[in-house]
């Protein structure tokens, strides 16, 4: 029993090598990167991010343009057996004010064996929500689901779920648009190097 254990973690490892190099050598806060560079690739990121929204839902960009502001993040997460996790990198984009560059970390809790990679577009409807997001930082608590569905003013936003009070949520995953929106235990907090 000791024996097989062993073996499966090994494949297990083996399995997941090949797009953990792939993960660090795309990670945007790699270490051979200026801070400069490392500004440069998270805004092109996010431009490309935006792209891929709008491709799927054109009414995100109504949505996104009468915002106060936006974010968006990238992650890659990883689960091996029966503790996983995530890390990403994103920006806050507010009208007539200076990015701000934010992390992501991702826990998760159960059995299995899996990468994903998805992108996470927050869009602010208020100042007080984006201000608290970016200032305090946020929390998914536990295993958040919630169905993508919003209405405003009569009309359907398709796709974009609430996730906080004036907080409007996107994910997008390798097959497209998510139809629930999932966080686990995820936390968003400002890079302070890229700040500076």
């Amino acid at each position: 029993m000791h024996a097989q254990l062993i073996r499966l973690l090994a494949v297990s490892i083996l399995a997941i090598t090949p797009a953990l190099c792939h993960a660090q050598f795309s990670n945007p806060f790699s270490s051979d990167k200026t801070t400069a560079q490392q500004r440069q690739d998270i805004l092109k990121k996010s431009d490309e991010t935006l792209k891929q929204l709008y491709a799927v839902s054109p009414k995100a960009k109504e949505l996104i343009d009468k915002s106060v502001g936006y974010a968006t993040f990238s992650n890659f997460g990883m689960k091996i057996l029966i503790a996983g996790g995530g890390t990403g990198s994103g920006v806050v984009i507010e009208k007539d004010s200076k990015p701000v560059y934010m992390n992501m970390a991702e826990v998760q809790a159960g059995l299995g064996i899996g990468i994903k990679s998805f992108q996470n577009i927050f869009v602010f409807q208020t100042k007080a929500a984006l201000n608290d997001f970016k200032n305090s930082g946020w929390t998914f608590g536990g295993q958040v689901t919630a169905a993508a569905k919003y209405q405003a003013d009569g009309g359907a936003y398709q796709d974009a779920a609430v996730v906080a009070p004036g907080v409007l949520m996107y994910q997008l995953t390798d097959s497209g648009l998510a139809a629930e929106i999932t966080g686990k235990g995820t936390k968003y907090y400002q890079n302070t190097d890229l700040n500076k």
